[in-house]
């Protein structure tokens, strides 16, 4: 029985069309609370935009399921004479897609429209007439004259600027679009949450749903948010690779495929007894998942929650991933299904005052 319905699906799109670039989320995260509320029984936002929501609150023993809500993004770092844009990343944005994106300037006055441009092929002959890409080159065009008719428009220095592509859902299975790292994450456990009180599941301890700030440069709102929360155990879901497309290396990359279930990660920061339970679950329920290692750290806000608070039991599911970091990320819808599956079970696990120290 599918997992997904059709109010659902109708809030993802809405939640990922809507911009939410890192240090800058407010508005996403109010469409998430706005999702949330009715399933949950409380919810809050910290100083820097997380927003968190609890099932059960008041209990001593307190379990973690966590997304982050930030994308990739630009500044505007400088603006020439003749009035064209040079930008600086917000997060780990790729240059070698800009050129020919259309762009959306977030200011005060409102939305400014820009593309980024480029010299035409024709002009391209050789390599002396053929620039390198880099972000020291790329440019963003607002048809503006000069920069006194670019100020004007409201655009200065310190402007966010965010791709404007839309969702699409692909063949039927695939959804497609910008900021599916990770607002997908964050739309898998609200899910969750609306699972729990649809299907009348009572938790033995406080469940935090936390949909995190400014991941993408360093996981600082996870950071921020273990140390209020303090919990005593975290499942973080984040996106991982799909290495199984063309121009990627599988042996290096590590073996990830679209249609084939959630990852779980094994590395330093992820608890084996924890891991474990998330495993055994998958086995009992029969859903189907990958697994794949990180030899330092995950790179995912499981990181900032596992060495908080003197250590706390984390682990990571993701959500197989094509194209990240660009505007036509795909994921396939089971996976999404599985993921929310995954958490959801694993959850009902999870005993008051569970004991995960190794021995």
């Amino acid at each position: 029985m599918p997992i997904l319905n059709t109010k659902s699906e109708a809030f993802l799109k809405t939640y990922l069309d809507n911009a939410s670039p890192t240090g800058f989320e407010s508005s996403g995260q109010k469409l998430w609370l706005d999702y949330i509320n009715p399933f949950v029984d409380e919810s809050h936002i910290d100083n820097y935009g997380t927003a968190y929501a609890i099932v059960n609150p008041g209990q001593d023993f307190k379990v973690v399921i966590e997304g982050h809500a930030d994308e990739i993004s630009w500044f505007v770092h400088y603006i020439s004479e003749e009035g064209f844009i040079s930008v600086i990343r917000n997060g780990g944005s790729d240059h070698m897609i800009a050129p020919s994106k259309r762009v959306n300037i977030h200011t005060k006055k409102g939305m400014v429209k820009g593309v980024f441009g480029w010299p035409a092929i024709h002009m391209r002959k050789n390599k002396e007439t053929t620039p390198v890409l880099n972000v020291e080159n790329i440019f963003i065009d607002v048809g503006a004259k000069n920069k006194a008719e670019v100020l004007k428009m409201g655009i200065h220095v310190g402007c966010v600027i965010t791709y404007e592509d839309e969702f699409i859902t692909l063949n039927k299975n695939f959804y497609v679009g910008r900021a599916l790292d990770n607002r997908i994450g964050g739309f898998c456990i609200a899910e969750v949450a609306r699972m729990l009180k649809q299907k009348k599941k009572k938790l033995p301890f406080s469940l935090y749903i936390i949909n995190a700030v400014q991941e993408e440069v360093g996981l600082r709102g996870a950071e921020m948010i273990a140390a209020t929360v303090k919990p005593n155990v975290a499942i973080v879901t984040d996106v991982t690779h799909d290495s199984n497309t063309p121009l990627v290396n599988v042996k290096r990359v590590g073996d990830i495929k679209c249609g084939k279930g959630p990852s779980v990660t094994y590395g330093p920061a992820v608890h084996n007894k924890l891991l474990d339970l998330i495993i055994k679950t998958a086995e009992e329920k029969k859903i189907p998942f990958q697994r794949e290692a990180a030899s330092r750290s995950t790179g995912t806000d499981t990181d900032a929650f596992a060495y908080s608070n003197g250590g706390v039991p984390s682990a990571l599911i993701s959500l197989p991933l094509r194209y990240m970091h660009t505007t036509v990320e795909m994921a396939h819808k089971s996976d999404v299904e599985n993921v929310i599956k995954l958490i959801y079970e694993t959850l009902l696990k999870i005993k008051k005052g569970h004991n995960f120290k190794y021995f």
